[in-house]
């Protein structure tokens, strides 16, 4: 089976060393707006949806064999110096590639004015494998440089409805290797400031998982980190996204409101990706007593959909749960299970393949806290998770 990774952070990311991406509209990643992130290293599976690309390329004469009407977007920003490589096959039909790169702010728009230079292409019909390596021949071509926080977007288009495989061999090599000591990531530079430390560890064996640690919501603290401990100097009250994604795990994403006045340690419990596991989608949000989702949870939504896109071999069950006192009620069962539709509707019309998708609701018969006392006891309970099958 493809290696499972759960790699895909929220599309607003502040990279330490490049600036920050503008948050990109929620589209279906056959668009060039709804790319998928890469920023790890590994092998993905993706699966074409047979859907035409909403994405304008008419002002590029040199696409005019590229079949627009089944394709997938992947994107990619250069955390520093180095050359990307990778192999992308199927097993049918035919495979094509763009690589475009961003010529002013927002990659999407220059390709849409036919502004983002083409710096690799191969739209002929005649093979099943294209990509970028040292040895070139067929649809592989030369291995392609970049620079720090340069950003690009990949698209690989197939046959006309067709819904097979991409299988993605990726690899970004840094002009300069990080250091063994980049497991510790040590920010701070006042010994009198307030200190703000995360470990992350896996629960199963307490031991740490070298993990991305994106951070947001705090100008001085806006970044995407490497390691598996970090610390940071806190010189004011901050509201902070934390996401965090490691190789073979699911992701973890949270809110936190920290203090300037008090040391703050946060420990990140990563969960192993196997049959059967299951996490709650955090920050999903719907109008009282309803199963309609608020634009608010959106985000969270896409990082389901990003992982599922990367992994078509993965099946999963969402579930979902309600908050109410008593017995399980008829309109509690009923919420539950509209709720849980509604993140399957969701994902299956922003490109996810809905053979792979079941869902359930629990109504109130399986709640974390028997007894809440407080609102975010309350919350917990009103949840959705996803399983694993």
């Amino acid at each position: 089976m493809t290696k499972l990774r759960f790699l895909l952070l929220f599309t607003i990311l502040s990279f330490a060393v490049s600036g920050q991406l503008e948050l990109r509209s929620d589209s279906p990643f056959y668009d060039c707006n709804g790319a998928l992130n890469l920023f790890e290293n590994g092998d993905f599976t993706i699966q074409f949806t047979g859907k035409k690309t909403a994405t304008d390329l008419s002002n590029y004469n040199s696409l005019e064999n590229l079949s627009t009407d089944n394709m997938v977007w992947c994107s990619f920003v250069a955390p520093q110096s180095g050359t990307i490589t990778f192999k992308a096959s199927v097993k049918n039909d035919f495979l094509q590639m763009v690589v475009f790169a961003e010529e002013e702010n927002d990659v999407c728009q220059d390709i849409n004015r036919g502004i983002s230079e083409i710096r690799r292409m191969h739209v002929k019909r005649d093979v099943t494998e294209v990509g970028l390596a040292a040895e070139i021949g067929g649809g592989v071509l030369y291995k392609l440089d970049i620079k720090e926080g340069q950003h690009f977007q990949i698209a690989f288009a197939t046959a006309e409805k067709s819904k097979q495989d991409l299988l993605l061999n990726w690899h970004f090599e840094p002009s300069k290797k990080l250091a063994a000591e980049t497991k510790v990531v040590d920010k701070r530079y006042d010994d009198f400031a307030m200190t703000l430390s995360f470990k992350v560890i896996d629960p199963e064996t307490k031991l740490p998982v070298i993990s991305n640690l994106s951070l947001e919501g705090n100008r001085d603290l806006n970044g995407l980190y490497v390691g598996s401990e970090f610390y940071f100097n806190l010189e004011h009250n901050a509201k902070l996204q934390v996401r965090c994604d490691a190789e073979g795990y699911f992701y973890y994403d949270s809110l936190f409101e920290l203090s300037a006045f008090e040391d703050n340690y946060i420990q990140i419990e990563l969960i192993r990706i196997s049959t059967g596991k299951k996490m709650t989608i955090e920050e999903i949000e719907f109008v009282p007593g309803t199963s309609q989702i608020t634009d608010a949870s959106i985000p969270n939504l896409r990082r389901l959909k990003d992982f599922l896109a990367l992994n078509s071999d993965i099946k999963v069950e969402i579930q979902g749960h309600v908050f109410a006192l008593g017995d399980n009620s008829l309109a509690a069962q009923r919420v539950s299970e509209a709720r849980a539709k509604r993140v399957l509707k969701y994902l299956v019309d922003n490109g996810i393949d809905k053979d792979r998708l079941s869902a359930v609701g629990f109504g109130n018969t399986k709640p974390i806290y028997e007894k809440p006392k407080f609102s975010y006891e309350e919350q917990a309970n009103r949840r959705v998770e996803v399983m694993i099958k």
